[in-house]
């Protein structure tokens, strides 16, 4: 069983400019218009590849909070199988993939998906959410960060 190395939040006193800029990039999306349901898949979906427990379990918590449907949440790691999920829930999760796998490359299909779902302005929106994602999921993933096993407080819930 591995434990945790430290936790999320020694990082928020260790350094909190760090905290305090990967948490602002991870809320533009939002900010800027972008669905946080949407945004939760994603965050979701790039948390499951990149094995972090701790956000994963974040994800699904929020998720829950804000309503996103649990046979979403329950299939988003098979999304491409499952026909719940919108087209423009499939370009960004699609996105979310192509922009974790990044050795895999974007191929110019994903990229065609997503642009015809999300404008160039979402799209770059999108892809600052799926880049914060993944600096939290280095974090939690090098750190091992302990999952929550109660629901996500409000200090948290930005992530």
């Amino acid at each position: 069983m591995s434990h945790a190395r430290s936790e999320y939040e020694d990082f928020k006193k260790i350094a909190p400019d760090v905290f305090d800029v990967v948490l602002a990039l991870g809320q533009l999306a939002t900010k800027a218009g972008l669905d946080k349901q949407l945004i939760e898949l994603v965050k979701l979906r790039a948390s499951q590849i990149n094995g972090c427990a701790f956000c994963v379990q974040h994800h699904v918590l929020l998720s829950e909070r804000i309503g996103v449907p649990v046979d979403k949440l329950h299939l988003v790691a098979v999304w491409r199988e499952a026909p719940i999920f919108s087209a423009r829930e499939r370009a960004a999760l699609a996105w979310a993939e192509a922009l974790t796998l990044l050795p895999d490359g974007v191929s110019d299909e994903v990229y065609s998906e997503a642009s015809r779902e999300f404008s160039e302005s979402e799209l770059t929106y999108l892809t600052s959410a799926i880049a914060s994602i993944n600096v939290w999921n280095r974090f939690g993933a090098a750190y091992r960060w302990t999952p929550a096993q109660r629901p996500v407080t409000a200090n948290a819930a930005a992530l």
